[in-house]
């Protein structure tokens, strides 16, 4: 039995999603606005779109989650040495 999430047609459409954001940074880029700028603002839509339905208690959880995810280097796209 699969999940929500492995279902073929949610596969599809978080796929779509994901390309539609990334057109929509490529675009903000090419306007020049900053990364972190576009970032945060992401952030910000995700999180208030997300407690809109799910509500706060389950997106606290969520984002306490991140905290350990970040630091095991999940979201880390280039490696940095320090």
């Amino acid at each position: 039995m699969s999940t929500v999430c492995e279902r073929p047609e949610v596969k599809s459409n978080s796929y779509k999603a994901l390309r539609l954001i990334l057109e929509a940074w490529d675009e903000g880029a090419d306007q020049g606005i900053a990364p972190e700028l576009m970032a945060y603002a992401a952030l910000f839509t995700a999180l208030t779109d997300l407690v809109s339905a799910f509500g706060e208690d389950a997106v606290a959880q969520l984002a306490r989650g991140l905290d350990s995810r970040v630091r095991q280097g999940e979201f880390t796209m280039v490696e940095t040495r320090q």
